[in-house]
Formats: C-alpha cells, structure tokens, sequence
C-alpha cells in the first residue's frame, strides 16, 4: 500500500471566504459539491487543503485526508490492529470509496482511494 496524498480537512461555515482567502496563496478550486470543497495548488496538484460544512454520508467531519493506492488494504490492517473505526469501509457516490478511523490523539483521518 502507497500513500498518493495527505490533505488537511477543516470544518467550515465558510466556504466562500475561505476559497477567496487560500486563493491570495494560489490556491485554486479543484473540488466542490457545495457541503465540501477542495483547493489545490497549481503547480503542486497535491498540495491540497479541503473545507467541509458537513460530511454527507459519515457522522463526522474528518480531521485530515489520506488516499492510499489500496483503502481495502488500509481498512484490513486498521482493523487487525484494533484501531477504532469511525465510518465503516463503503463506496460513495461522487468516486472514492472510504473508511474513517481515530488516530491515538483522537483525531478522526478520512482514509480513501478514488474508484
């Protein structure tokens, strides 16, 4: 299993002003389904931060992002370890499949491969 990028998540109520803010970095809109919006740099495509009112499918706002190149893999070791997961392993429909789970500092990490 190989890690493609980390990304920070952060829980907002505005989207609007954040994507104007990080957009005096460069950042840019690469993602946004209106609950949950993604920037990313242009000349780093994976160097990204996304914003998130809610989660549409997970009881949740993760903490942080990792997409991985094999989530089943992922999800099997997390479990073996008896780490504490959060949302279980399922696809969603805009093309990840996913699974969250608590890291020892109880932050909550969105673990995901696209589909």
């Amino acid at each position: 299993m190989s890690i493609r990028r980390v990304m920070p998540d952060i829980r907002s109520e505005a989207m609007e002003e954040s994507r104007d803010f990080f957009g005096l970095l460069r950042f840019e809109e690469v993602m946004n389904h209106g609950w949950v919006m993604t920037l990313a740099s242009p000349s780093t495509p994976t160097a990204q931060v996304t914003f998130m009112s809610h989660d549409k499918t997970a009881p949740v706002v993760p903490d942080m992002s990792v997409e991985v190149d094999d989530v089943d893999a992922a999800y099997a070791v997390m479990r073996e370890s008896g780490a504490e997961i959060v949302h279980p392993l399922q696809d969603e429909k805009w093309g990840v499949r996913r699974f969250f789970v608590r890291d020892p500092n109880g932050r909550v990490v969105n673990v995901l491969s696209h589909r």
